[in-house]
């Protein structure tokens, strides 16, 4: 019986897909000079806001993971008891 396998499971098609993903995060980056933007707050008018403050956010979700991992993990053994 063969495997079938899906478009990730070759080298080539992951970096063609993450050319394009790249590709596309730079073409929206530059969209966003062209884009009228109809802001609430008073640093919403700075170029490239959304993709700093996305990527903070991420990265602040990671942070608070491993550390709420720290408080909320059982030990190894908890469920032989």
């Amino acid at each position: 019986m063969k495997k079938e396998l899906s478009i990730f499971d070759n080298p080539k098609n992951v970096k063609k897909l993450l050319i394009i993903f790249y590709c596309s995060l730079v073409i929206l980056l530059i969209a966003e000079f062209f884009i009228h933007p109809h802001p609430a707050f008073f640093f919403e008018h700075v170029k490239g806001f959304s993709a700093v403050y996305g990527f903070f956010s991420c990265v602040m979700l990671i942070f608070l993971a491993k550390i709420l991992r720290l408080i909320v993990m059982k030990k190894e053994n908890y469920y032989d008891k």
